[in-house]
């Protein structure tokens, strides 16, 4: 082993999750994400803000409907870098330093490849998918700017996710939470000066984002060379390695397609909201923004989980798998709780933060969407659980099914429930989306383990 983990030097901030209590691990782990996360949904929340109280609500709605496009293909570059890392994660617990580098460099290689491809391929088409939304006309145009404009800084988001994942893949969750921080501040300055001061419209707040997210990454790149000494590149480690690059993709891949699948029951289920008139699309808009502020938390936790198993995993230590998912289900319980609470009785109030007050209706269909959605937020939670930890553990293949899931679900209610029920309907497509999801990753993660303990025994010659 290159360095002993226990006697790391004092700037290195990596954590070892292979020992200690998990529960203690997974908090300590995944409250800087969580604040890392809730920053990072300042980013959207900040957006919708400024647009909705500056320009309108033709462009609240406009910037709303692309929520299902944003999340596709964002999702599809978060998920890559997610996947990208664990096996970092993987080497990482198993002490091989020289393999976790030489995957590091590899992931490089793979994120600017695909970085450039999707740029290209969705600020082609976005357009023509907008009109395949049904999107309206009169918000078309605040739609269209402000999702081409977040595709051009795609690059920028892989830098930050890639960066900060191969913190994470080592056990520091407290650098990127506070970089997060940092350029949240920033996005808020930028995006009332690109609206408010050059009148740049839904264009200018993306092009905030934009920046902000090259700052975050810039900032995480800086550091990871300076405080991770077992991070740094040698020149061998540069060279293009096909086997990598396979087990690189076999992870990445399949937990970018997660995302994506996700949100194309999100775009099915958008396009029929869009039916209901561009009222019904800033409602559902606002709300989902509200709700994601709240459920980001289920993310950080399921960050944690990935880590949490690539580690184990990678010690042989499948003993621990069990008591980290029970340690993470009584959290999110706790806070699902908590969380049905505040958006019960505070909903309408926090959506007022998006919507002008003279906006009744607008308000009243928010505070119905939140107070529906909210009910099931422990059954979403053990979806991302239980998702993150079969990741993991190294099996995004079979963890996308439940994506599929979740994707007849969706249209199940774009189809059924929404011309029926209207915004009921709307706020009532996740939850049956997330108990398809559970029915399938609950039994799916029992296999997994079942299936790494007989490997593990007949690597041990048992």
């Amino acid at each position: 082993m290159e360095s002993d983990i226990k006697k790391r030097n004092k700037k290195d901030t990596t954590r070892n999750m292979t020992e200690g209590p998990p529960a203690r691990l997974i908090l300590a782990f995944s409250v800087p994400l969580m604040l890392g996360y809730v920053m990072q949904q300042l980013y959207n929340v900040v957006d919708m803000m400024v647009v909705g109280r500056t320009i309108g609500v033709k462009a609240l709605a406009g910037v709303g409907v692309t929520a299902p496009l944003n999340f596709l293909i964002i999702g599809l570059c978060i998920g890559l870098c997610s996947g990208f890392v664990i096996p970092v994660a993987q080497r990482f617990g198993a002490g091989d330093h020289t393999a976790m580098r030489r995957f590091i460099a590899n992931g490089v290689w793979l994120s600017i490849i695909f970085a450039i491809f999707i740029t290209i391929i969705t600020t082609l088409f976005c357009g023509r998918i907008l009109t395949l939304m049904k999107t309206p006309d009169d918000i078309y145009a605040h739609a269209h700017s402000y999702i081409f404009t977040i595709y051009c800084g795609i690059p920028m988001v892989f830098l930050y996710n890639f960066s900060s994942g191969l913190m994470r893949a080592v056990g520091d969750s407290k650098t990127p939470m506070k970089i997060l921080i940092v350029s949240t501040i920033v996005h808020i300055f930028l995006a009332l000066w690109f609206v408010v001061y050059l009148d740049g419209g839904t264009a200018g707040v993306a092009w905030s984002t934009v920046a902000s997210h090259f700052l975050s990454g810039s900032l995480c790149l800086i550091i990871l060379m300076k405080r991770f000494p077992i991070l740094r590149l040698k020149k061998e480690d540069w060279r293009w390695r096909w086997p990598l690059c396979r087990a690189l993709c076999a992870m990445g891949i399949p937990m970018g397609l997660q995302y994506s699948i996700t949100a194309i029951g999100g775009v099915i289920l958008q396009s029929s909201v869009n039916t209901l008139g561009s009222s019904a699309a800033a409602a559902v808009a606002a709300a989902t923004r509200v709700s994601v502020f709240f459920t980001c938390v289920f993310e950080a936790l399921g960050n944690a989980m990935a880590t949490y198993g690539g580690q184990n995993v990678g010690a042989g230590r499948l003993d621990r798998l069990d008591h980290g998912v029970k340690a993470a289900i009584k959290m999110a319980a706790i806070y699902s709780v908590i969380s049905y609470a505040l958006l019960w009785f505070f909903g309408q109030n926090l959506a007022m933060l998006l919507v002008d007050s003279a906006e009744a209706h607008i308000l009243s269909d928010t505070a119905l969407y939140l107070r529906v959605m909210s009910a099931f937020m422990i059954p979403l939670s053990m979806v991302i659980i239980y998702r993150f930890m079969i990741q993991g553990m190294g099996f995004g293949m079979l963890a996308i099914i439940a994506g599929f899931c979740e994707l007849i679900a969706r249209a199940l209610a774009a189809w059924v429930l929404v011309p029926v029920l209207g915004i009921i309907g709307a706020a009532l497509a996740g939850p049956l989306a997330w108990f398809f999801a559970d029915a399938f990753l609950i039994p799916l993660y029992y296999y997994c383990k079942r299936r790494l303990a007989a490997q593990l025994t007949l690597a041990r010659g048992g």
